[in-house]
């Protein structure tokens, strides 16, 4: 019998499923082209980091939002014309201290207030920042760049299904006095989610 060539089996790409999918979601009418390209555009134009800059800012400027943000935080974001999906009912915002270092982190999966301090970075989808920030929280914060004294206390908050989570970073002190717009281009991704300071 004459050698047979084995059978090669092709897999389809992560990309070639995902569009073979919307391709059958779009013949029945389900439109999933069109969310896919809204979701994308809320992505990059309106779920950024700056939103969370400008929360932030005003919070260093004005006394009085500073204290509803910290008592209300979705209340407050929504003052600046931000919102928030539904199911986060609640967004605790941690403020920083000379002596205290707040950090959130998602264990189960990769949640932020993604419409206030934008789509998490993909370290913080990473299971190893995700496992180890709650264990060797000093360790994770050296290993990204962020040396704290020893006698700086350092606080981890890990999301719910329904509690999102933002850290108020302390203002640098360079920076009072500095109208607010400025004061926005200063404030990072990272320092809202506690593994930097600015």
């Amino acid at each position: 019998m004459p050698d047979q060539d084995p059978v090669i089996r092709r897999t389809t790409s992560m990309e070639q499923r995902v569009d073979a999918i919307q391709a059958a979601l779009d013949e029945r009418g389900m439109k999933a082209t069109e969310a896919v390209e809204e979701l994308n555009h809320l992505a990059t134009e309106q779920w950024v980091p700056q939103n969370g800059a400008r929360v932030v800012a005003r919070a260093w400027v004005d006394a009085a939002f500073r204290e509803r943000l910290l008592a209300n935080g979705r209340a407050a974001v929504e003052e600046l014309g931000l919102f928030m999906p539904k199911h986060h009912r609640h967004l605790v915002v941690l403020e920083n201290t000379p002596t205290v270092q707040n950090v959130i982190c998602c264990t189960l999966c990769s949640c932020t207030a993604f419409t206030i301090i934008g789509l998490p970075p993909d370290w913080y989808k990473d299971f190893e920042y995700r496992s180890r920030v709650v264990r060797e929280s000093r360790t994770v914060l050296r290993e990204m760049g962020l040396e704290l004294a020893p006698e700086v206390e350092i606080r981890v908050w890990d999301t719910t299904a329904d509690t999102r989570y933002m850290v108020l970073p302390m203002q640098p002190p360079e920076t009072m006095g500095w109208p607010e717009e400025k004061l926005v281009g200063i404030v990072t991704r990272d320092a809202m989610i506690g593994v930097a300071r600015l």
